[in-house]
């Protein structure tokens, strides 16, 4: 039997990817590039009983979306942007009371308003360091509308596994152009379940560390009755100042996503195995570097790429192994320089690292990338 086929936005594809892995409510507010999504969760959600609200503002809706998740649904927001910066104090809460949810983020250019309409990479820090605190980070950038499909799936998959915040963050490029998308058959993709407690809820407490750095999470109005809080808290939930299980529960919550990094970590190895210049490179972007790097082989250079698909955790392991054996590594981005400090980091001093920034609202071309590879002696 064959598969069912369709011609999709990369927004469109985002929707459908989160309603196979089992999204059931939606709360978000309408910004450009990302609209569509909230369109098209508004259309689909009621046709399997989820449900869909729209938000008087982007922080009303990430804490409706927490609530909800907190109730037992698999929740979704999305939002560009001004949106993500005016819901960091929220994404924090969502990391330190580990709850569960998934925020697509379409990157356009900034800072403030910046270019609505224009193509940009520049949030990835955001993604990281934008709310305050020390707290895990899951970050996907996909590079077609297809790996859009099925990265809100990874990312659904990640939160409940790490009961964490995963944001996935496409250029606009990506969440606005169309192609083909093969859409998997129930079933075929595993869906990660929520973990829930095996214990009676006297017995429960909402961060147990008996049960390992991710405790089960129960869903309110099951018969367990916990607390959250945005404070500190100990097992119970309740907010402490006690030094030793404020520094034991920030480390854990943190040590969960970093200590599993090669779970996490996915990524793409293109003309890899004899290259001398690595390109390092996501989203959009990635594409150009593929076209540069099949051109530079025809001319006798030995090009290969190493494309992101997982962005946080960072690769810098994987990274790292391939200086022994390279001339120098770049970095082609729509920013000035954001994931360039990264493979410098994962360089070590031992490679150069070229890097090519475009912040106009254009797309890095191959040629300049081709241009870039010629360089590097």
């Amino acid at each position: 039997m064959s598969k069912k086929v369709a011609f999709l936005q990369g927004n469109e594809a985002a929707s459908y990817g989160a309603l196979y892995a089992g999204c059931n409510f939606f709360a978000g507010y309408p910004i450009t590039p990302s609209t569509e999504v909230a369109e098209v969760m508004s259309v689909e959600l009621p046709k399997i009983g989820g449900k869909f609200i729209q938000m008087e503002d982007e922080i009303a809706a990430s804490a409706a979306m927490m609530g909800a998740a907190l109730a037992g649904f698999k929740t979704l927001d999305s939002t560009s942007g001004p949106g993500l910066s005016l819901k960091q104090e929220l994404i924090g809460m969502a990391c330190i009371s580990e709850i569960p949810c998934v925020i697509y983020n379409v990157m356009r250019g900034g800072p403030s308003t910046g270019m609505p309409t224009g193509p940009s990479q520049s949030d990835v820090m955001c993604a990281k360091w934008g709310t305050h605190g020390d707290h895990p980070a899951i970050c996907l950038v996909p590079s077609t509308v297809q790996e859009t499909y099925e990265e809100m799936i990874r990312a659904f998959n990640l939160s409940e596994k790490y009961r964490t915040p995963v944001l996935v963050m496409p250029d606009e490029i990506v969440a606005h152009m169309r192609e083909r998308v093969v859409f998997p058959e129930p079933g075929e993709i595993a869906i990660e379940p929520r973990r829930t407690p095996t214990v009676p809820p006297e017995q429960y407490k909402p961060y147990d560390t008996s049960f390992g750095d991710v405790p089960p999470l129960a869903a309110f109005g099951t018969g367990y009755k916990f607390h959250v809080t945005s404070l500190n808290k100990g097992q119970d939930g309740f907010p402490t100042t006690k030094a030793e299980w404020v520094q034991a529960e920030e480390e854990r919550q943190v040590r969960k996503v970093e200590a599993n990094a090669d779970d996490i970590i996915e990524f793409e190895e293109f003309q890899l195995d004899d290259a001398e210049v690595v390109i390092v490179a996501y989203g959009s972007t990635s594409r150009s570097a593929r076209y540069a790097v099949n051109e530079a082989r025809k001319q006798g250079i030995k090009a290969g790429m190493f494309r992101l698909k997982t962005f946080w955790p960072f690769p810098y392991k994987q990274l790292t192994a391939l200086t022994g054996r390279i001339k120098g590594f770049i970095t082609p981005e729509m920013n000035l320089g954001m994931c360039h400090g990264e493979v410098e980091r994962a360089a070590q001093g031992k490679v150069p690292v070229m890097g090519i920034f475009r912040v106009d609202g254009e797309p890095i071309n191959p040629d300049q990338i081709l241009d870039k590879i010629k360089e590097v002696k």
